[in-house]
């Protein structure tokens, strides 16, 4: 349903769409299961750690988180490590990742995915 799962694959508008979709799929039951689990652990208090699409403190970290090894995960695979453009659009996916919310910051790293190889 997703198309092609490659994190280093240039898509199309459509395919950087269901990249996204797919993504947020994956981090909202990863933050969840996550902080459940944390929270049996006793190292987050799960009832007051807030929810994942209202922003709650630990989702945000964990979403951050998450949108910054994606972003260099593709990086990494297209090898554009020292591509300060590539980098740049990483960054302000993470930035808005933290102050905003995941949902945001997953759209910088889905555009990501349709700028092509600055190598090629």
């Amino acid at each position: 349903m997703f198309g092609n799962s490659d994190v280093g694959a240039k898509r199309d508008v459509m395919g950087a769409f269901w990249f996204y979709v797919a993504q947020m799929v994956m981090i909202a039951g990863l933050s969840t299961v996550l902080v459940h689990f944390m929270g049996m652990a006793g190292v987050a208090d799960a009832k007051t750690a807030g929810g994942f699409f209202d922003g709650g403190h630990v989702n945000q970290v964990v979403g951050s988180a998450f949108t910054l090894w994606l972003g260099g995960a593709i990086l990494t695979k297209r090898g554009a490590t020292n591509d300060m453009m590539s980098f740049a659009v990483v960054a302000v996916g993470v930035y808005l990742a933290w102050t905003s919310g995941v949902m945001l910051g997953l759209v910088p790293i889905a555009l990501l995915t349709t700028m092509g190889n600055s190598k090629s």
